[in-house]
This record gives structure tokens, sequence and C-alpha cells, in this order.
């Protein structure tokens, strides 16, 4: 299983994952020509996509998903309350390419396993994913204002995983967003601080090996190095060793992440091409 974050941030969100057999998005948050050029730069022709996850229904994870799903004719999967709730700019779908894929289920496409998990936020119903194939695993968990302990063990023990670390709580106050959009980040229904991300890993990590990826981080209220620097200092405060125990790395917001292997720990480190 291979992938790649295309897109991660308050400006969009999209994920790619692929195995020999399946090649899919979680969210379609940029332009459709984004997106197209993003999955070029990795090496991935548009046309060979399977199919798309949505998350939830804020236009940073759906603003492409119309024209993608409709130039392509990609099978979409999302929630019924999802569905119901998607913002008129995506446009009209075709009947045939949508797919109710209810929270808590899984599907299996060819050679993957999906599954979703529920997280609070401030949408309809909103969800992360967990694929699955062989003994390879992958999870990405954004877009939530607190960690339960359902979404603890379902990504817990994962070879890599997708992680919010949204803002520093001091850059937030002092910053110059109105006080009721930061009463909504700060909320159980908004999103995870970097202290937040970084407690939350050290209950969910093992340290034996894992990847993660620092996601969803606000160009406005957080810095990369320093979301970095926060959540490296939480998981060695607890005797994680960034670096050996577990790995962190950076997601873009006008990039994708580099194309990597996740690999079981049995069989290695994830191949860093």
């Amino acid at each position: 299983m291979r992938f790649s974050v295309l897109a991660s941030g308050s400006t969009g969100n999209s994920l790619f994952v692929e195995t020999d057999q399946t090649r899919v998005l979680v969210d379609a948050g940029l332009s459709c020509k984004q997106l197209e050029e993003r999955l070029r730069k990795i090496g991935v022709d548009p046309t060979t996509l399977t199919a798309i996850f949505i998350s939830h229904e804020h236009i940073d994870h759906v603003k492409g998903l119309g024209v993608l799903a409709r130039r392509y004719q990609l099978p979409v999967y999302m929630n019924e309350a999802t569905w119901k709730h998607l913002p008129s700019s995506v446009g009209d779908i075709p009947e045939c390419l949508k797919h109710v894929l209810e929270t808590g289920a899984s599907l299996e496409i060819r050679d993957l396993r999906v599954e979703t998990i529920p997280v609070s936020h401030d949408a309809a119903e909103p969800v992360g994913f967990h694929f699955r194939q062989d003994e390879e695993t992958l999870a990405i968990v954004t877009d939530l204002g607190y960690v339960n302990q359902r979404i603890t063990d379902q990504v817990s023990g994962v070879d890599t995983l997708i992680w919010e670390s949204n803002h520093d709580v001091e850059m937030l106050r002092m910053g110059s967003y109105p006080w009721n959009v930061k009463r909504r980040i700060l909320s159980d229904t908004g999103h995870l601080s970097n202290e937040d991300a970084g407690a939350a890993l050290a209950e969910i990590l093992r340290g034996i090996g894992e990847h993660v990826y620092l996601a969803h981080l606000s160009r406005d209220n957080n810095l990369s190095e320093l979301a970095h620097l926060t959540v490296k200092n939480i998981l060695e405060e607890t005797g994680l060793q960034v670096g050996r125990d577990v790995h962190l790395w950076p997601t873009y917001d006008d990039r994708p992440t580099p194309l990597r292997e996740v690999r079981c720990k049995a069989k290695g480190s994830p191949d860093l091409r």
C-alpha cells in the first residue's frame, strides 16, 4: 500500500491511497484542476482512480468533488447525512456514482478494506478512515474536537497515521479571528490543538516504529515547526523517542508529500522515495 497527502490544511484537503489493484482519494478539497496536477506530480494518472471517499461536507474537503467524479465517472462513498448536506457548489452527481457508506461500517474494494471512524466535528456526520491491505494499515483522522476511546482503539497500532495538529492555542487566542470562530475551533466539535494532538498520540502510539503525519495545520494559527516540536516534546516526555520509536512527518497545503510505501513493522520501515 502506498499513499500521498496531496493537500492538508484549511485551504483544502485530499489523500491518495493505492494498492496494486485500487487507487482511491479521501476527500477532494481542491479544484479538480489542482487535484489532477497534484496527482500527476506523484506520477498518478487521474483516469486510473477507482473511487472517492468523503469524510464530511465542508468545502475544504469537497471543493473539487463534483467535477472530479463527473469527469472520471468515479464512485463516491459517504454516509447518508453527508450526502444530504453537501454544498450546492458540488453540483449534481449521477445516481449511478452515489454510494452510501454508513458511519462505523466497512467496505472492501478489490484488495483494499476501508473502515469508517466516527469523529466529533461541527459537520453533519464526520468520519475518519482506516485502510488495510493484508498486514499493512493506514488511518486518517482530522477535523475533530476531541479524541475518545473508540478513536484511540481504532487507530492504535497502525503503520501510518495522518493525524490532526491544527493550531497552537496561544497563537489562536492572540490572533485576529473573531471570538466566535476561536470558540468554535477550541470546542469539542472544532479542531485538535498541537498539545491535544500530542497528548492523544501518547495514548495511541505503541512505539513500534509508527509513522505519523501531522495534518490540517492552520495557516494563521500554527507553524509546521511548532507543531512538530510540541508533539515531539510531549511524546518524549512519555518515553517515546522520536526518530526511533515513532517518526513524525509534515504535510503541506501547497504540494503533495512524496508517494511512500506503507509496510508492516515486520517488513521494515517505509520506502521514503
